[in-house]
């Protein structure tokens, strides 16, 4: 068989395009095995290929680009195919259409469009045989409404000569809307549309936009002509979403055990259904158990990126009606800990884990003979054994931090088989995991069973990062740079940076295998989730990287970045002082501008070299700050103390760039800042700026676009889910660009603008592929945020929301109203809300004190994750007048 392929792409000088598929003659989809095309027109590239054995009864093909720089990028999935079976013609010519990552309709092709919120729309038509087809025409109409298929008229009879009353209609095979034809020689050229035809009234409702499409050539003997003619040209931007943020544990039910559980996400379904909500998106669930102290609350600090957590575990349900006596006892300990304002994690925690222990030991038996069970440790066994052995080893040793432990600090395969060998002495430790897994994976898959069966989505979160002392770093460390801490930047929410300690990625290492990790991780997530949000998508095109020996995250700098030479400051007139820059500078009027009257007390840690001091060497880094104050009492004086060692050892102009040999240098974030800045020459600071602001906003920019482009592709590829990053803080220019390309949905925060020049973002200029919020988990909410800054509120009431006068002095019930409302009618695919920020505007449901509402502090490295709902899932329900209200704010705003 001969394919003749053509691909209409506009390509200027130097440009070229290949095409890739799963057989050998077209290298078996490895870019660099893609067969080259050949330039026909600016508009039109073509190949041949002769398929002499062909492996597959179905040919799957993807055209790939080469840019002026030769780097390739392959066209989003299109799943462009040749059926060999059901083509016997010798000769096949393909007319293909590129398919552009970032069309709009290629996120109604994820599976929460596809398989949920898009399948009531679904209409079917029966294929008429034709015996000798000459054409196959192919296109996408995704957002079709119910009764709706796509039809076809042209130029010729066999396209109904543009008669609306009876027009071709076409079937759907999977994606596509497909039509097989014979065509006859004399009627080319052909012009044609498509359009959209209801089988319930019968009429024709409207042609596609834009200029006829035209059909050169001629209906060969012996040959099919297939027409991948991409999408069908209509409005693209007319679905829009509502959805209710909110963490698992915060969810508040009469059910539930002092924390929400995953059985309580059918209730939230239930409200969004009443709502009109399509969304539920929560924090990640999974397990963070590493100290066994409130510490563990923190969410983004998972053990195991596949294990889920034991906190949201419904014990009752484990128990059923055949072991519920086991759990009478609790009944009462269950009342008190529901009573509480908010999650007492520990005393939740050693409850669930002992009851859990008690149902194991006697339902262990049974695991044997459940076949859903087995079939679940079978899919998962690649994971759940280390993660079973870890959480073993863990407790036998007393720390997860496996460097401590006795033995097995370094994962050997054989080892930890042995250890998890059912003849074992340690196999209940061991076992009870996967028997916690397996009842955390079914009742976290039948609530999202019951969400979809109710026409909601659920979307997860990807954290960044895994924990330094987690079952992943133990079982795979050379993923990892375990000497390094992830965090980021300083922002107007954590002045010094943020610390979040895990070790940073090892991306060369994971793009050996293809990203397996990844994928891996994609495929579990999708086992209860239809979308997720990335966590710091930023850190797939640069992540701030901290060292081992640094506390603060001002202490950091992007990797990876373009150092700055030592040759680059000479030419610029800069004599360079290695000691002067990348030392912290401490003299008699630092330590008074920083510290005054009391700079006294910080000189017994610093020695004299002349008119300046030097920091002592056991006082030389933040860690040994650290480790020195942690030994002491907590007086207000000490940390006093501690932070000023901090600021003093952060008071440095450059960081070296390790095995250098003092050649290679990065500024430090905010060096304008600084003290040692501020002490230098006026033109030295000048120079030094322009050199800083090089460094920053222009040198990096297309070496981060290129480590975007390297990942991110491969790793949206890996899953179906639809995918919406998480692109707050010092946003490089190229991630939108990068996320635009990829269909990756941006998020968007009326407080924190992504314009430097704009005070507030309006919801109203938000882009169609974006998720609009009011505030995120790591933000005040609205009612908080209105009291945190008077001037700043006083602004927003006056030139966004439009009000003259003086603002209200708290965030009534009418404003926070109007700022949902706001952002419901934004343009945006989809707007989330904090259920905090939908229940303020209602004067009797939001709680008395909008402090109480926040769920975690950035600027607090151990802040304890606790809030919880102050009412009941229950009587949230019983809420007509408010539900009513909300769903009818939510179906004006166009929202489905």
């Amino acid at each position: 068989m001969t394919i003749h392929f053509y691909i209409r792409f506009y390509t200027r000088p130097g440009e070229a395009l290949f095409v890739t598929g799963n057989t050998d003659e077209l290298g078996n989809n490895k870019i660099e095995q893609a067969v080259p095309l050949t330039w026909l027109n600016h508009d039109l590239w073509t190949g041949t290929v002769t398929i002499n054995n062909p492996q597959t009864a179905s040919i799957q093909y993807a055209y790939i680009y080469q840019g002026l720089d030769g780097q390739r990028v392959r066209e989003w999935d299109d799943n462009k195919s040749i059926d060999i079976t059901r083509n016997p013609m010798q000769e096949i010519r393909v007319l293909d259409t590129w398919n552009h990552p970032g069309e709009y309709e290629n996120a109604f092709y994820t599976a929460p469009f596809q398989e949920i919120l898009l399948k009531e729309n679904e209409t079917r038509t029966k294929a008429k045989a034709v015996k000798h087809p000459t054409h196959y025409f192919k296109v996408k109409a995704p957002l079709l409404q119910k009764n709706q298929v796509v039809c076809l008229l042209g130029s010729t009879k066999a396209l109904a000569d543009w008669d609306e009353v009876e027009p071709v209609l076409l079937h759907r095979e999977n994606n596509w809307w497909t039509i097989k034809l014979q065509l006859p020689k004399e009627s080319f050229p052909i012009q044609y549309k498509y359009g959209i035809y209801d089988t319930k009234s019968k009429t024709f409702v409207r042609y596609e936009e834009g200029e006829n499409r035209w059909l050169h050539g001629d209906a060969l003997v012996n040959t099919l002509t297939i027409l991948h003619d991409g999408f069908v040209h209509l409005p693209n931007t007319t679905w829009k979403g509502a959805g209710v943020v909110i963490p698992v544990f915060s969810l508040r039910s009469k059910n539930s055990f002092g924390a929400g559980e995953f059985t309580d996400l059918k209730l939230l379904v239930d409200w969004a259904v009443k709502t009109g909500m399509k969304m539920i998106q929560i924090l990640p669930v999974n397990d963070t158990v590493a100290t066994h102290t409130w510490a563990d609350s923190y969410p983004y600090a998972a053990i195991s990126a596949f294990a889920l957590h034991p906190l949201y575990l419904n014990i009752n349900k484990v128990a059923g009606k055949k072991y519920a006596n086991l759990l009478k006892p609790l009944k009462k300990k269950q009342a008190q800990l529901n009573e509480l304002a908010d999650v007492d994690y520990e005393a939740v925690m050693h409850v669930k884990l002992a009851a859990i222990k008690e149902l194991y030991m006697v339902q262990k038996e049974d695991l044997a003979n459940d076949a859903d069970y087995l079939e679940f440790f079978e899919k998962n066994e690649h994971w759940l054994v280390p993660y079973a052995v870890f959480c073993s080893l863990r407790d036998r040793y007393g720390t997860a931090d496996f460097t401590q432990w006795k033995t097995n600090t370094v994962y050997n395969q054989e080892a930890i088989q042995k250890l998890a060998s059912p003849k074992g002495k340690q196999y209940d430790q061991v076992a009870i995991h996967y028997f916690t897994q397996y009842h955390l994976h079914v009742q976290l898959r039948e609530a999202a069973d019951y969400a979809h069966k109710n026409g909601i989505i659920l979307k997860g979160d990807i954290p960044i990062g895994v924990y330094r002392y987690g079952c992943d770093a133990w079982l795979e460390p050379e993923l990892y740079h375990m000497d390094m801490q992830a965090g980021a930047p300083p922002d107007d929410f954590a002045v010094r940076g943020q610390n979040w300690g895990f070790p940073t990625y090892n991306w060369d290492r994971m793009a050996a295998d293809g990203y397996e990790w990844w994928h891996q991780r994609f495929v579990q997530m999708s086992n209860y989730f239809d979308a997720f949000r990335i966590d710091h998508i930023l850190g797939f095109f640069r992540i701030w990287s901290i060292p081992a020996h640094a506390v603060e995250g001002i202490m950091g700098r992007f990797v990876h970045a373009l150092p700055v030479y030592v040759e680059e400051f000479e030419q610029r007139g800069i004599w360079f002082n290695h000691v002067r820059y990348c030392q912290p500078y401490i003299n008699d009027s630092v330590l008074w501008e920083l510290f005054g009257p009391n700079n006294e007390k910080f000189k017994p840690y610093l020695d004299a070299v002349g008119n300046q001091y030097t920091l002592k060497p056991e006082f030389a880094t933040q860690r040994q700050v650290e480790a020195h104050f942690d030994a002491l009492d907590r007086s207000e004086e000490n940390q006093h103390l501690r932070q000023g060692l901090y600021d003093l050892i952060s008071n440095v102009i450059l960081f070296e760039e390790p095995g250098s040999q003092g050649k290679q240098y990065h500024f430090r974030i905010n060096v304008e800042n600084t003290t040692s800045f501020r002490h230098l020459e006026w033109h030295e600071q000048e120079k030094l700026k322009d050199l800083y602001i090089n460094y920053f906003y222009h040198r990096q920019e297309h070496f981060w676009m290129q480590e975007g482009m390297r990942k991110l592709p491969a790793l949206k590829r890996s899953t179906n889910m639809l995918i919406c990053g998480e692109d707050l803080g010092m946003v490089p220019h190229c991630v939108p660009e990068v996320m635009k390309q990829l269909g990756v949905l941006s998020l968007e925060i009326q407080r924190m603008p992504k314009n430097i020049h704009t005070e507030f973002f309006h919801p109203a200029q938000a882009p169609y592929l974006s998720v609009v919020t009011p505030a995120t988990h790591d933000m005040s909410t609205l009612r908080g945020w209105w009291e945190e800054d008077r001037t700043k509120t006083q602004r927003f009431y006056n030139h966004i929301l439009g009000q003259w006068g003086d603002a209200p002095a708290t965030c009534e019930a009418w404003i926070n109203k109007a700022i949902v409302i706001q952002h419901l009618d934004s343009p945006a695919m989809w707007a989330t809300f904090q259920l905090q920020d939908l229940l303020g505007m209602n004067e009797t449901l939001r709680r008395a004190n909008p402090q109480e509402e926040r769920i975690n502090i950035p600027a607090i490295p151990k802040h304890y994750w606790r809030y919880r709902m102050h009412i009941t899932l229950e009587q949230l329900l019983k809420e007509k007048e408010f539900n009513t209200e909300l769903e009818e704010y939510i179906k004006d705003a166009g929202r489905n």
